[in-house]
């Protein structure tokens, strides 16, 4: 499937046949393939990032004769001049723009790589087109007689579940950033977040409409996050994220007055120490200035107009239910706080280019390959001495140890194992940035 993929203006031809003018179009047998643009943020990628499929499908941005990319743009081998229309039976009609280092031509076949669009969507459609072979027709440019261009990309299906396999189990929402208007496995991942933490109950469409903008916009509320609702921001991606993931113990806070028990009082102190609202001693003892502490996060949380009002300086359903929420509100910042630090070390190590960024496996090399073994000797799994940039046996057995060691797979037999396929791939990545975090909190960022 990764071959369906392929370089777009990096590896540039210039075609030397003759121009079509007079030439009658002829028939062809083609072996189709498609390929996309991809873009930041995506839920997935072929090889594990944006950087690496950008290398796996060119830029994404333009073909090779410098056309920006649009539905109805193909590439061909570099016998088709540029401008060269192919009809397509069953698909449409379209114009050759771009070249691939694998768009050859065969005894039998020549190759065609049909462009599926931008990001998500881009490669679901790549993905569910897969092979397809056809016989076509091609008109050569300045031959009067070629049809008009005729391809929509609303005819490529973009199937969800195409994605599936490149997307990490553990796949943080805050990598993702819907806007309104979107569609794809982004936006279904958000909604399925949304849904867990109970803001969300509809069905999920992966359509970034008006009901996902009023759940993204409640939590918001309730997170007390002064962030735009039209699209997930990076600091709304990671409280998501952290509110999956956060601890939901239960409270510490008991309902609490004078007749309460001293342990009960002891938790309320410390709560209230930590909101800023208790100064006293944490003695177990429901004084005046614990009364007079509880009355005063009351009153700021509307919850009692006075001393006097029923419930004041005591911590009964009420106060305690909003309690509760804020606690959980302040765990869930602590690990959005998290989140947004792991992030950043990522991204600047991913800037020095000292991060593992792309899947790999047996047959591959160069640097990528020399980086993961060193991340397997300094781990133990593989001799120093054999590091070289080449992804062979015995490579592939320490990648299956790594796997098994962290859980990535139960056993090294399993499918997937010995390759760096996305889970492991987000692990290796995972544990570089939580050791570059041990040296940021022991050395400041300087230590970058």
């Amino acid at each position: 499937m990764v071959m369906g993929f392929l370089p777009m203006s990096a590896v540039a031809q210039t075609a030397e046949a003759p121009l079509g003018s007079g030439v009658e179009p002829y028939e062809q047998e083609f072996t189709l393939t498609a390929y996309y643009s991809p873009l930041p943020d995506q839920c997935c990628y072929v090889k594990g990032s944006y950087e690496a499929d950008k290398i796996l499908n060119g830029e994404g941005t333009h073909g090779a004769d410098g056309t920006p990319v649009y539905e109805g743009m193909i590439a061909a081998p570099s016998s088709y001049p540029f401008g060269t229309r192919v009809v397509l039976p069953g698909l449409g009609t379209f114009t050759v723009h771009d070249r691939g280092g694998a768009i050859q031509e065969w005894d039998d076949t020549h190759r065609l790589d049909v462009w599926a669009g931008h990001g998500e969507e881009g490669l679901a459609r790549a993905l569910a087109f897969g092979v397809q072979h056809i016989r076509g027709t091609v008109y050569l440019p300045g031959n009067t007689s070629a049809p008009a261009e005729n391809f929509s990309l609303d005819a490529l299906p973009a199937p969800d579940e195409t994605l599936q396999p490149y997307v990490v189990a553990n796949t943080p929402v805050s990598s993702l950033h819907a806007a309104a208007d979107q569609r794809g496995y982004s936006v279904r991942l958000l909604q399925g977040n949304l849904a867990v933490l109970g803001y969300f109950d509809h069905d999920i469409t992966g359509v970034f409409g008006d009901v996902t903008t009023v759940s993204l916009q409640t939590f918001l509320k309730d997170m007390k996050l002064e962030e735009p609702s039209d699209h997930v921001s990076k600091k709304a991606a990671a409280w998501l994220q952290a509110a999956i993931s956060v601890n939901r113990e239960q409270s510490p806070i008991m309902f609490v007055g004078k007749e309460s028990n001293a342990p009960s009082i002891r938790s309320a102190q410390r709560t209230l120490r930590y909101f800023g609202y208790y100064r006293g001693r944490t003695d177990g003892e429901y004084s005046s200035i614990l009364f007079n502490s509880i009355l005063a996060y009351q009153r700021d949380q509307q919850l009692v107009g006075n001393a006097t009002s029923p419930g004041a300086g005591r911590i009964g359903p009420m106060t305690k239910g909003v309690l509760d929420k804020e606690i959980l509100r302040h765990r869930i910042a602590r690990a959005a706080d998290r989140i947004i630090v792991m992030e950043k070390i990522s991204d600047m190590l991913d800037e020095k280019g000292v991060m593992l960024a792309a899947t790999m496996s047996t047959g591959s090399n160069g640097k990528s390959v020399k980086m993961l073994q060193e991340f397997l000797a300094d781990a133990g799994l593989f001799p120093s001495e054999k590091i070289n940039g080449n992804y062979g046996e015995l490579t592939a057995q320490a990648v299956a140890q790594y796997q098994v060691t962290r859980g990535v797979l139960g056993t090294d037999y399993e499918k997937g194992s010995g390759t760096i396929g996305p889970v492991t791939l987000h692990t290796i990545r995972s544990e570089q940035a939580k050791k570059a975090l041990m040296v940021v909190r022991a050395e400041g960022w300087e230590a970058l």
